[in-house]
């Protein structure tokens, strides 16, 4: 019997491309987000649209009921709803800081309360929680963003120690640059909130930055592929990384003192 997967943020980025894959690798895919124009455009490629609003407790609440009734219950579980908000720490307003959060991390966090009872009782689930590079390397100009991966890096350590006595794996995905409408987004933020302010110069050249890596990002489908194999791997890994840059960079900041890395990556922010 196919395996009931609930993958968030699915109207758009690696959500979008994951929902898809699985799909049509032979899975029972639910493709959730708030968007419901692009929502219909999966039913086309076999994947059950299901409305979500991740800062809304109703609205998880009902999304996992559904499926439930549906299906049985999640089998997988895919948090791949992100917000990539910019701006220097001293300007960013706190209700923008905390709706990332919101996003990125207590959304996640109650999708898995509530998909967990049923994983334990199967004896069997897998969690995958889509993290970034940026949850091992903080970036200037995105201190929420970098607190918020850096944040679901450590809430996965700690429940995968708590549930895989269950039959549960705890996956992070550590994708590097994949092409996404989040990065336009999240250049947008930047400008706006900074870019007319002691850090505009900084903007500019994060701005900038970001631009370039857009030209060099993979395809999401890429980092779909690493979900699917975290899926299916008897024994997965704790972490998957890919993306451009990814590896080569979470590698630097492995074998690098905080100040050498900081002078490598500033070196490329002109």
């Amino acid at each position: 019997m196919a395996k009931t997967v609930l993958v968030t943020g699915a109207s758009s980025g690696i959500g979008r491309a994951t929902a898809i894959y699985l799909a049509r690798n032979g899975y029972n895919v639910y493709g959730a987000a708030r968007r419901r124009d692009k929502l219909q455009e999966l039913a086309g490629y076999g994947v059950k649209p299901v409305e979500l609003d991740v800062t809304r407790e109703e609205s998880i609440f009902n999304c996992v009921k559904e499926i439930t009734e549906l299906s049985g219950g999640v089998d997988v579980l895919v948090n791949s709803a992100g917000l990539g908000s910019y701006g220097a720490l001293e300007d960013v307003p706190m209700d923008e800081a905390k709706n990332q959060l919101e996003i990125n991390l207590f959304g996640a966090a109650r999708l898995m309360q509530l998909v967990l009872p049923q994983m334990r009782k199967n004896g069997y689930g897998k969690i995958i929680n889509i993290s970034s590079v940026g949850g091992k390397v903080g970036m200037p100009m995105g201190a929420w963003y970098h607190a918020s991966k850096f944040a679901i890096e450590g809430l996965s350590d700690s429940l995968r120690n708590e549930v895989r006595r269950f039959g549960v794996d705890v996956i992070v995905i550590e994708p590097g640059g994949t092409r996404s409408e989040m990065t336009a987004i999240g250049a947008g933020d930047l400008m706006r909130v900074s870019g007319n302010t002691d850090y505009r110069n900084l903007s500019a050249s994060v701005s900038k930055m970001y631009a370039t890596m857009e030209k060099n990002a993979v395809e999401p489908v890429v980092i779909a592929k690493l979900i699917r194999k975290g899926i299916e791997a008897k024994c997965p890994q704790t972490r998957y990384a890919g993306g451009t840059m990814a590896k080569p960079m979470l590698f630097l900041r492995k074998i690098l003192s905080d100040r050498m890395f900081d002078k490598m990556l500033m070196s490329q922010i002109r």
